[in-house]
């Protein structure tokens, strides 16, 4: 599913329209993107938390080549699922 097919299922769902359910949708992904650039964490009971990590320098390979080449310290965006969400993908 894309971004305008939820759109779409959204709008359908609740009776919006569906210009209206997008900038809803783009509303709540910006607030989500400001929170957890600022280093904040964003839970929505039942469905999961957003929040940063970090993943450190490291040594990789190429693999073309086998040439070593260093990996750049990066910070990571995390999703972790919450257990209605766990619960309804595993059926139970």
């Amino acid at each position: 599913m894309n971004k305008q097919e939820l759109i779409d299922a959204v709008a359908a769902g609740t009776g919006e329209s569906k210009s209206s359910t997008g900038e809803a949708l783009d509303a709540i992904i910006a607030a989500i993107t400001a929170e957890v650039t600022k280093g904040g964490t964003v839970q929505l009971i039942g469905f999961g938390s957003f929040s940063t990590g970090s993943r450190a320098a490291r040594v990789g390979r190429n693999p073309a080549t086998g040439d070593e080449i260093q990996i750049a310290a990066a910070k990571t965006v995390k999703f972790t699922a919450g257990k209605a969400f766990k619960d309804a993908v595993n059926g139970q």
